[in-house]
C-alpha cells in the first residue's frame, strides 16, 4: 500500500541562502494571486488580431455603454455589407462568425482576465446581425424598435438569458447570452406583427 510522504519539518525545506518560511509562500503552494482585469484601450486591440474583431474593431472601446456602441456598429454595418451580400453569404457569416467568436472573444476574455468584459462586443455584433437578417426588409423606425428591443434584453437579461451568462463561462457563455437576447428579440417583433 502507497502512503502519502510525511511533509518534512520548514528547516528541512531550507536551502543555502532561502529561509526556511519560503518553503511555505504562496508561490510554491501553487496559489497564485489573481491577475488584475486588464483595461481595454486602443494598445491592447492592436496587439492582436483576435482582439480586433472581440473589440467589435474598436467600437467597443467606448466609456459610455459599450455594448450599444457594438450594436450601433452592427447596425452601421449591416446596412453597409447587406448590398454586397445575399441571405446566404449573411447566414454563412454569422454561424461562422458565432462558432468562431467563442474561440476568439474567449482568447480576449483571458488576456483580459476578465470573464466578460463589457468591452468585447463581437457578441453583440453577431446577433443584431441575426436579427437585422431575420427581419428585413422594414424601413428604419421598425430597425430602430428592433434595436431597442434587442438592447433592453442584451442589458437587462431577463430570465433565462442571466441565468445562462452565470451558468456558461468563456468563449461559450459571452457568444450565447447574446444569441438568446437576438432569440427573445425575434420573438416579441413575431408577436408584435402578428397583433398587427
Amino acid at each position: 500500500m502507497q502512503t502519502d510522504p510525511t511533509p518534512a519539518p520548514a528547516d528541512k525545506l531550507a536551502t543555502a541562502g532561502q529561509p526556511a518560511s519560503a518553503g511555505v509562500s504562496g508561490a510554491d503552494t501553487g496559489t497564485a494571486a489573481p491577475k488584475a482585469p486588464r483595461r481595454a484601450d486602443a494598445p491592447f486591440m492592436l496587439k492582436h488580431p483576435l482582439h480586433i474583431i472581440s473589440l467589435g474593431f474598436g467600437s467597443g472601446l467606448s466609456r459610455l455603454a459599450p455594448g450599444t456602441a457594438g450594436t450601433l456598429f452592427a447596425w452601421a454595418a449591416f446596412e453597409v455589407l447587406n448590398r454586397y451580400l445575399t441571405v446566404t453569404d449573411w447566414g454563412v457569416l454569422i454561424i461562422v462568425g458565432y462558432l468562431a467568436g467563442i474561440g476568439i472573444t474567449g482568447y480576449t476574455a483571458k488576456m483580459m482576465h476578465t470573464e466578460d468584459p463589457s468591452a468585447i462586443v463581437w457578441d453583440e455584433i453577431i446577433a443584431f446581425w441575426l436579427v437585422l437578417l431575420m427581419i428585413t426588409p422594414i424601413d428604419f423606425m421598425n430597425k430602430l424598435w428592433a434595436f431597442l428591443v434587442f438592447r433592453f434584453f442584451d442589458t437587462v437579461k431577463p430570465p433565462p438569458i442571466r441565468y445562462l451568462e452565470r451558468r456558461f463561462k468563456g468563449g461559450f457563455g459571452i457568444m450565447l447570452d447574446d444569441l438568446v437576447a437576438a432569440f427573445f428579440t425575434l420573438l416579441v417583433i413575431a408577436l408584435w406583427r402578428m397583433s398587427v
